[in-house]
């Protein structure tokens, strides 16, 4: 293990005996907050520093059996031992490594999700509504819940935009990865000769962030209109002004939302839309300071990013930032969607295990 990383380890380990020997002490028990605060710190640490407890012992053995390399008579048995020991370090050198990776704050939140219609029309659309539908059936197996928030239909089906809310542990963490443009690749119902056509569509994931720590947005920067709801809806629809159009003017952001029927409950989810947008554009921005690994598989939801083709006659998905194909196209339309995620999860961990490698 590398040197810098087990000075780390050591501080590591003497913070942890030190908040051992500070929740003895009277003063400390009977400050609630301080003991609350230092648990949780204590907690924390213990997994990792278990490890690397374990990892000291072995290491210490190693050393001892390396001192027998010179007896005759243990020589091979002290050997093997010695492989042995030094596979089980590798082992815990892993997942030391892991747990020593950089927390994202974000994982742990909800998200939205906008999925738009790009490039190639009605096609375009209908492929929203299924890419709709495949985080839909993913989010029912996670457990999770979805809430539509705001919704553009198109007329040959699907969608032209929707957002919508996932609500649940490590949405984010699972999900960030599927900002980007997602490319089909099939034979439109409505093509007469048979032949295959590219669309594509874009998704943006957004952190929802708690109340307290979601984005100031200064009042004097937004231009709110409000105008009547279109689609669905009854009589209610035609006659109330309630669906709102809020335009934050500093970065251009337009939301609208018009499926609540009350005007202050479509602003609210407006503003916590853009409130996500603008606080998903400075991770971005964060993104683009990052390694260019890092850049390529966290995406912008931009339509120049290009996560995924999916290509229905060939039952085949292959996400090119990190090369990746399989040919299950029709599990993963219908929620299964880790066949993609995991491997791409792994890769990001891959790199960054590097980076702290070359510390």
């Amino acid at each position: 293990m590398h040197n810098s990383i087990l000075n780390k380890l050591q501080c590591l380990k003497n913070r942890y005996e030190e908040i051992e020997i500070m929740m003895t002490e009277k003063n400390i028990i009977l400050n609630q907050k301080k003991f609350k605060k230092l648990s949780k710190e204590y907690l924390q640490l213990s997994e990792i520093i278990k490890l690397f407890m374990k990892w000291e012992k072995l290491a210490l053995e190693k050393k001892n059996i390396q001192s027998l390399f010179q007896d005759k008579e243990f020589h091979d048995i002290a050997q093997e031992e010695f492989y042995s020991l030094k596979n089980k370090m590798r082992l815990l050198e892993k997942k030391i490594k892991i747990l020593l990776l950089p927390k994202d704050p974000n994982d742990k939140h909800s998200c939205f999700i906008e999925i738009r219609s790009a490039t190639g029309g009605d096609e375009s659309s209908i492929f929203a509504g299924e890419l709709f539908r495949m985080y839909t059936r993913y989010t029912e197996r996670c457990m999770w819940n979805i809430e539509v928030i705001s919704m553009s239909e198109s007329e040959k089906g699907g969608f032209k935009e929707i957002i919508a809310k996932i609500t649940g542990d490590g949405v984010c963490g699972r999900l960030k990865f599927e900002s980007g443009g997602h490319r089909v690749q099939r034979v439109p119902e409505t093509e007469s000769q048979g032949r295959i056509h590219t669309s594509t569509c874009t998704v943006a994931i957004m952190p929802v962030k708690p109340k307290d720590k979601q984005e100031d947005i200064n009042p004097s920067d937004l231009k709110i209109d409000t105008f009547r709801s279109s689609g669905a809806g009854g009589q209610h629809v035609n006659t109330t002004d309630s669906a709102i159009r809020i335009t934050h003017i500093p970065t251009g952001q337009v939301v609208e939302c018009q499926d609540e029927r009350s005007q202050h409950k479509n602003k609210a989810k407006a503003l916590s839309i853009l409130s996500a947008r603008i606080f998903a554009a400075k991770l971005a921005k964060n993104h683009e300071e990052n390694s260019s690994m890092r850049r390529l598989l966290l995406g912008s939801g931009d339509r120049s990013d290009r996560n995924r083709t999916y290509n229905f006659p060939q039952n085949r998905i292959t996400d090119h930032r990190i090369n990746f194909t399989i040919y299950k196209l029709d599990e993963v339309l219908q929620g299964k969607l880790d066949l993609l995620i995991n491997p791409i999860m792994q890769e990001y961990q891959a790199d960054m295990l590097a980076s702290l490698s070359q510390l």
